[in-house]
């Protein structure tokens, strides 16, 4: 992940299978290499305060098996002299004898007190408020801000804010979903109903892609806020015609299948039109619908601008869906690397992309139709503030009551909303902190 900006959750699950690495290995393995890379800030505050050298004066081996050495003392209970002693071995491995010996110091020293005694002492010198939080939470000041102010727009109070950031670093639930006309409970044994969707099931343990209905794609894995915010897509009333759909933003595809298969049950005459910038997710796209298609006949994918269909395509569609390409503030419990990655100024070049590909979405649809647009990111930036502007600049639509939508679909109301957007929490929701709007094309 440090060498070559990967991403832990497309490397590592392939990595254990080619290894034949499964069961609680495969389990500890993938704990210790995502609660280290979620982590790493606060273990960091924590080895510098008894290194001898500043952390830039370390070898980047040295300091990633410090940090897991960390992570397994106070994230994972195993016995300190047995983290110290795998963490000393592998340093000496991998780096040499003198930095094991090194390693073994530092983290004998690190041992001598708890993670709340730690974070106690790292933080006692911290006047400002907002990275204390940060330093606690393992998050970056930026994203902090950030959450406080989401969370404050949807009318949350600020005493949920470090409950907000710790849902970040808990690991989450396996979501699977049970793709509309394809496949059935029988087809995800030993799960769970979720919470919000009738096609939502929870993996308690083990590997989703063991099942045959997941490795054929009749049943997926999707956060059950992306299969609610889809389903809220379809939701909305529309007058006339309502067999021809866009989705703008297809790739990997998940989003694309659940509102295919949907589709295929309501207007099984219907036609979606799945689009992507990129060939490489295309072939994702394809994959991941495989099993609807053969229900939707008028399915099809493209590889393309999105920002040019409402040029090539006007008023064409009745419902456009619009999953933006974003920061993935929403997912970083998903993505333990991502907020080390991701900085204030990837929103200014994400902004100007998601306003473009909104104009183009409502430019594509006919008037009566509607526009979902969604993100996985609950930063204002990418959530509200896109919407208000291009409906500002164009006067092309006004927002519907999504809370409703979503309340419809979940037959109960979605707790924790604030005027007609719908914006979900992993500490309220038990999903990836997503957001949509939902708007009624003029």
């Amino acid at each position: 992940m440090e060498k070559e900006d990967a991403y832990a959750n497309l490397v590592l699950p392939p990595l254990l299978r080619a290894r034949n690495i499964r069961g609680r290995d495969a389990a500890f393995a993938t704990e210790l290499t995502y609660g280290t890379l979620r982590l790493k800030g606060r273990y960091d505050a924590i080895i510098a305060a008894v290194s001898t050298r500043g952390l830039d004066r370390l070898d980047a081996p040295l300091l990633d098996a410090l940090r897991m050495g960390a992570h397994q003392m106070f994230g994972m209970r195993v016995p300190d002299h047995a983290a110290v002693s795998a963490t000393v071995a592998l340093v000496r491995q991998e780096v040499g004898a003198g930095p094991a010996q090194f390693a073994n110091a530092i983290l004998r020293s690190v041992s001598r007190q708890g993670l709340q005694e730690w974070l106690t002492q790292v933080t006692a010198g911290v006047a400002d408020h907002t990275e204390e939080l940060a330093l606690r939470t393992s998050h970056p000041g930026w994203i902090v801000r950030a959450f406080r102010q989401a969370l404050a727009a949807a009318g949350q109070d600020n005493a949920t804010l470090p409950e907000a950031l710790e849902a970040d670093n808990v690991p989450p639930e396996v979501h699977l979903v049970l793709r509309p006309g394809v496949a059935e409970v029988s087809d995800a044994p030993d799960t769970e109903p979720g919470r919000w969707t009738p096609t939502a099931r929870i993996l308690p343990g083990g590997d989703p892609h063991s099942m045959p209905a997941v490795r054929d794609a009749r049943v997926g894995v999707q956060d059950e806020g992306s299969q609610l915010l889809t389903l809220v897509a379809a939701a909305a009333e529309v007058s006339g015609s309502d067999d021809h759909w866009l989705d703008l933003c297809a790739g990997p595809g998940g989003k694309t299948a659940l509102w295919g298969a949907v589709l295929a049950e309501r207007r099984p005459q219907g036609a979606l039109l799945a689009n992507e910038i990129s060939p490489h997710r295309t072939k994702l796209v394809e994959g991941s619908v495989a099993a609807v298609a053969e229900r939707l006949p008028g399915l099809r994918m493209q590889t393309g601008d999105g920002r040019e269909a409402g040029a090539d395509h006007p008023q064409a569609f009745d419902r456009v869906l619009v999953d933006a390409p974003c920061t993935g503030l929403g997912a970083l419990r998903r993505r333990p690397e991502a907020r080390w990655r991701r900085t204030p100024a990837d929103l200014s070049e994400l902004g100007t992309l998601q306003r473009e590909l909104l104009t183009s979405a409502l430019q594509a649809t006919r008037p009566g139709g509607v526009v979902t647009y969604i993100t996985c990111s609950p930063h204002l930036a990418e959530t509200r503030l896109v919407v208000e502007d291009v409906l500002r600049s164009t006067g092309m639509g006004s927002t519907e009551d999504a809370p409703l939508l979503a309340a419809q679909v979940a037959g109960a109301t979605v707790p924790a909303q604030s005027g007609p957007y719908l914006q979900l929490w992993p500490h309220l929701h038990g999903t990836d902190a997503m957001f949509c709007a939902v708007i009624r094309r003029h």
